[in-house]
């Protein structure tokens, strides 16, 4: 089997918590054809850059899966059918990053640098 990254948009006007119910969703396709979910992450509603389907917003999410291709191409395929996933995109990975994504990670203000002071 073969781990892979998804990564999905799902419309604004759903709720948090039909979004986190899209996850569970996919995830369970995903078993039912043999892979396994090894991590998931709801990533909140985000502003897009450009309006997808007259949508300005849309709830991210991603999974960290490790499943035979076949399973995928049909977690994909039902992706792609389903009216409230805007946006799907799958990359096949070496090696799951170990703790959260980039997108998880907290800012800290100190990892930012000194602010230079203003010439006048």
């Amino acid at each position: 089997m073969s781990l892979y990254e998804h990564v999905f948009i799902s419309r604004q006007d759903l709720s948090g918590a039909q979004a986190e119910g899209l996850i569970e969703h996919f995830g369970q396709v995903l078993t039912d054809n043999g892979g396994k979910v090894i991590e998931n992450e709801y990533w909140g509603l985000k502003t897009m850059a450009y309006k997808i389907n007259k949508n300005r917003k849309g709830h991210y999410a991603m999974m960290r899966t490790d499943a035979p291709s076949d399973a995928v191409h049909e977690m994909e395929r039902l992706m792609r059918l389903h009216e409230d996933v805007m946006r799907v995109m799958t990359i096949k990975v070496d090696a799951h990053q170990e703790g959260p994504s980039v997108q998880m990670q907290k800012r800290d203000d100190r990892d930012r640098g000194e602010r230079r002071e203003r010439r006048d």
